[in-house]
């Protein structure tokens, strides 16, 4: 187990969060955006709402030399697997004035809830929050180690 293992598992969390705070920031910019993309039939859709999926990372070379040497890794850090989109159907709004709107007078809106963005942002800050402690609890049991020497 390398020195820096823990600081490595916390920075690949860092990264993953960050990735999912802006996507969270692009779900809550384009809440109203009703033009975002041209489907099959040439017609604008609306703004879908995506989402981070995070898993487990995938080892490399290095984790499968170690675990046919006989060396136990436990753990490891995350990595994004995919930014999907939301596939729930679009919020239809009565507003016959949009340009947007179908002949009975509804607009397709964006399926982002901004309750559940700020739910998710939340939840991202604080998975943030708690490795950067985690990074600095490593940093701190180093330099202590360091002291030993003294």
């Amino acid at each position: 187990m390398s020195l820096f293992n823990g600081m490595n598992i916390s920075a690949s969390a860092l990264t993953a969060q960050r990735l999912r705070m802006d996507v969270v920031s692009s779900n809550i910019a384009n809440a109203q955006s009703t033009r975002a993309t041209v489907n099959e039939a040439g017609e604008y859709e609306p703004y879908r709402r995506k989402m981070v999926n995070v898993r487990p990372q995938q080892g490399g070379f290095d984790s499968f030399l170690q675990k046919a040497a006989g060396n136990s890794n436990k753990g490891g850090g995350v990595e994004v697997s995919a930014i999907v989109e939301d596939e729930q159907p679009f919020k239809l709004q009565y507003n016959p004035s949009h340009p947007d709107a179908n002949e009975d007078g509804y607009v397709a809106m964006p399926n982002v809830d901004p309750l559940q963005e700020m739910v998710d942002m939340m939840s991202a800050t604080r998975s943030y929050e708690a490795n950067i402690t985690s990074l600095n609890a490593t940093k701190s049991m180093m330099m202590k180690a360091l002291e030993i020497g003294k």
